[in-house]
């Protein structure tokens, strides 16, 4: 194996390993399951110490790229597009706008999937549908018990084959619930707003429009299902301008 020079700069030893090895993972154009130097091959290589290599592999690791694989030593493998970002996805250390952005990224693509939904789903998706919204738990004013909010739209993902976004779904759960929970007191005026509006979507509303193949429909519906959170963030918003223009005043 040919040296690979190391510089000396403010970047972590680790951190200019880790790079060092993803570029001769290219510039060699190794591919999903071939094989990589080993620990002392590398160490001899790169001139760090056995100990800095290994943290670098286990970084990279971590990240699904390589691999350990019995009598074959380390490999490369096909890292989850997501799995870094369900590492880092706590939303107790998110920013509110953070979590808007989240909140306001889910909605959008769950709107933007619904064409894909009404082309893949079949009668027995209805059937677990229907058997998911007569199980759920929904309190009043549009407020579905967690288990239930996520069973229901974790399967309109996975209706559409698509394995990324079924996985994103589980990443930007626990950020809903985060979300419903830490807000609670502002969502719940907005919620009674729109049942005294008549403009309450409910899941099984949702459910009719796909038995009655009514694409539009739905996508309107589903629109009207996540208002209370457009109408939460818009508050916020102004909200947040007012209060910054009032020490902006002070």
């Amino acid at each position: 194996m040919e040296r690979l020079k190391i510089q000396n700069n403010s970047v972590t030893l680790v951190d200019q390993v880790e790079d060092k090895l993803l570029s001769y993972f290219r510039e060699k154009d190794l591919r999903k399951g071939d094989a990589i130097p080993n620990e002392m091959e590398l160490t001899v290589s790169l001139g760090v110490s056995r100990s800095v290599v290994r943290e670098a592999l286990s970084r990279l690791k971590m990240m699904g790229i390589v691999e350990t694989r019995t009598r074959r030593g380390m490999i490369l493998s096909e890292p989850s597009l997501l799995g870094g970002m369900k590492r880092v996805v706590d939303p107790r250390i998110l920013s509110e706008d953070t979590l808007f952005d989240i909140l306001g990224f889910r909605i959008v693509l769950e709107i933007g999937i619904c064409s894909e939904i009404f082309r893949k789903i079949t009668p027995a998706d209805i059937d677990n549908l229907e058997e998911i919204v007569n199980m759920g738990i929904m309190y009043e004013n549009n407020e579905y018990a967690p288990f239930s909010e996520f069973a229901f739209h974790a399967k309109l993902y996975k209706i559409t084959g698509n394995k990324t976004i079924a996985e994103f779904q589980n990443i930007i759960h626990p950020v809903m619930t985060f979300v419903k929970d830490k807000f609670q007191e502002f969502l719940a005026p907005i919620n009674i707003q729109l049942k005294e509006e008549g403009r309450i979507v409910t899941h099984q509303d949702l459910l009719q429009y796909l038995k009655d193949g009514d694409e539009d429909g739905y996508r309107k519906a589903l629109e009207e299902h996540f208002e209370v959170y457009r109408i939460f963030v818009n508050r916020k918003n102004e909200y947040n301008a007012a209060m910054k223009n009032g020490k902006d005043n002070d």
